[in-house]
């Protein structure tokens, strides 16, 4: 059999916070406008009838604790906090039940955006990959048993820049469920074990600077840190 010509990076594998392992990243996909307050200081309207997707690259994850350099092609990098979901097994046209006995566990993420770039996408209606897809751009922090967790919606959700609080919202402000997230997303996908979700951002998304400090918490679950260093 032939040899590969040259090694990939290593993708992460996420350590679960009950020691049971580490989780490897397959897929990440990420819903878009799920929180009211962030799609209106965005000057976006909601669509309640069903959630919509973006994808992100696995090359692009990081863990928490990461140290990156600041984007090229940007002049507005911006902070996104968001709860995600790892899912455990096999599932494909679920419904709410199965939906949920097929999520393992839960984490805290930042979904760093070029919004400059997205911005320009969104007013030419082209893809927003040069805005989303960014390298470093998905951050994850430790994931949690979804047994261990709970019921999702009381947990608040924090994101603070430098120790100033710059996202405070309830996970409960979520247009969309978890499990309602999961339901659709099987619809279109064969979705297993491996496959992230990232489950919206709230309201108070802002600009980043090299030298900055992203912390992001949301209860019951481990933090996640970014901090950016100077361009590349």
């Amino acid at each position: 059999m032939p040899e590969m010509l040259f090694d990939l990076p290593e993708i992460p594998a996420i350590p679960m916070t009950d020691g049971s392992g580490l989780y490897p990243i397959g897929r990440i996909f990420c819903v878009g406008r799920n929180y009211a307050a962030h799609a209106a200081e965005m000057g976006n309207e909601v669509d309640r009838e069903a959630p919509f997707y973006f994808t992100k690259s696995p090359a692009n994850a990081v863990r928490s604790g990461a140290s990156l350099p600041y984007p090229p092609g940007t002049q507005d990098y911006h902070h996104e906090m968001e709860l995600y979901m790892a899912i455990g097994t096999p599932v494909f046209q679920a419904n709410a039940d199965q939906a949920a006995q097929a999520i393992h566990g839960f984490g805290a993420a930042l979904d760093m955006t070029r919004r400059d770039l997205q911005g320009v996408a969104k007013e030419k209606r082209r893809p927003w990959d040069l805005g989303k897809d960014v390298e470093g751009s998905a951050v994850f922090g430790d994931l949690t048993p979804a047994a261990a967790f709970g019921f999702v919606g009381p947990q608040r959700i924090l994101l603070s820049v430098n120790g100033n609080t710059r996202q405070d919202a309830y996970l409960a402000d979520m247009i969309h469920t978890v499990t309602d997230v999961v339901s659709d997303l099987s619809q279109y996908y064969h979705l297993r074990p491996g496959d992230l979700i990232l489950t919206g951002t709230p309201a108070g998304v802002g600009p980043v600077k090299p030298g900055d400090k992203v912390s992001g918490e949301i209860e019951g679950l481990s933090a996640v840190v970014l901090t950016l260093s100077d361009p590349a």
